[in-house]
């Protein structure tokens, strides 16, 4: 049970509108890390929030911890206006930063006990040793900080930001430097709180992760949003597949009937074919490829994943303003 307190539960976990930043006095040179960004993160949700290096996903996280200083705009943490109800505000987020900001000479057990009592949380009312466990550090909590594996601390990060039970979890770049075993573990407990009603919101680099996990993604670039739509409507966006055909016969080019289609060939009896699926069916380019003479010995299909969209996206914005974020 959460330590905080609310007055009923908000439809919408986070609530950004209008949000700015920009670092610099007046007068001199300014850096604009966010413009304008307005974003709603449903109760419940698991949500990505993407971007390249410098994007302003840190800046907008540490605004809605407290860390930062926002230039402009508002935003609300489970209903709490992250000004005039800081207190609140800040009780219902816990924040897993990309940094490893643990005391080398505490043990995991007084870490957590010490980021408690920062919360105020009463020593009869912390659960340092149930979250201990669900971070899988119980047979470690009494060994020094600085002994663990960086999978390890990764994972205590976790557990400081778990203390006072927030109904919003923000996890920045986690499962960078954690090896394939640990991060497995770290997304199975952190899937198993999202199923139990914490709002996640994920910031990271392996896009397959975001695509695989999260129901909802928003890009920003340049500090601006760009995109923000449900996963699968996301991916659809791009409208791209590709499809690799083995054929029995070799070529010394493609044929007429496939030179229609944007093919290439990869080997004297294999091509790529890429389309859009909203024009072109497959069936259209099997019979394409029976009209050219050839037989079809092998075939695979590559659907256009997350990691296109979002170069599609960032490319585009840097070069012509991007595209209209959805709401």
């Amino acid at each position: 049970m959460a330590y905080f307190t609310a007055l009923g539960t908000p439809e919408a976990a986070i609530v950004i509108e209008g949000l700015s930043k920009t670092y610099g006095r007046p007068g001199r040179r300014q850096t604009q890390a966010l413009s304008d960004v307005s974003l709603t993160i449903p109760r419940g949700s698991f949500f990505g929030l993407l971007g390249p290096n410098g994007a302003g996903k840190s800046t907008l996280i540490n605004i809605l911890a407290g860390l930062v200083t926002k230039t402009a705009g508002r935003a609300r943490v489970w209903g709490y206006d992250i000004d005039a109800d800081m207190r609140a505000a800040r009780r219902s987020i816990g924040v897993v930063p990309q940094e490893l900001n643990i005391d080398p000479f505490f043990t995991p057990r007084e870490t957590l006990d010490m980021q408690a009592g920062l919360y105020g949380i009463p020593a009869a009312e912390r659960r340092t040793e149930e979250v201990l466990a669900a971070v899988g550090l119980a047979d470690k909590a009494e060994a020094y900080t600085r002994s663990l594996s960086g999978g390890m601390r990764r994972r205590l990060l976790v557990g400081k930001a778990m203390v006072h039970s927030p109904p919003v979890l923000v996890l920045d770049e986690p499962s960078a430097g954690v090896d394939v075993d640990l991060r497995r573990q770290l997304w199975t407990h952190v899937k198993r709180m999202n199923a139990e009603g914490t709002t996640v919101l994920l910031t990271t680099h392996y896009l397959e992760e975001a695509e695989a996990m999260c129901d909802t993604i928003a890009i920003i670039n340049h500090g601006k949003l760009i995109a923000c739509e449900p996963t699968p409507q996301l991916l659809a966006r791009l409208d791209a597949k590709e499809m690799l055909i083995t054929v029995d016969a070799d070529m010394a080019e493609l044929p007429p009937p496939l030179a229609e289609y944007r093919s290439e060939l990869l080997s004297p009896r294999r091509f790529r074919v890429a389309y859009a699926p909203s024009t072109v069916t497959s069936g259209e380019i099997f019979a394409a490829v029976g009209k050219a003479g050839l037989g079809i010995v092998d075939v695979s299909t590559r659907d256009a994943d997350l990691e296109d969209v979002f170069l599609r996206l960032t490319r585009s914005d840097d070069g012509a303003g991007g595209e209209a974020a959805s709401a």
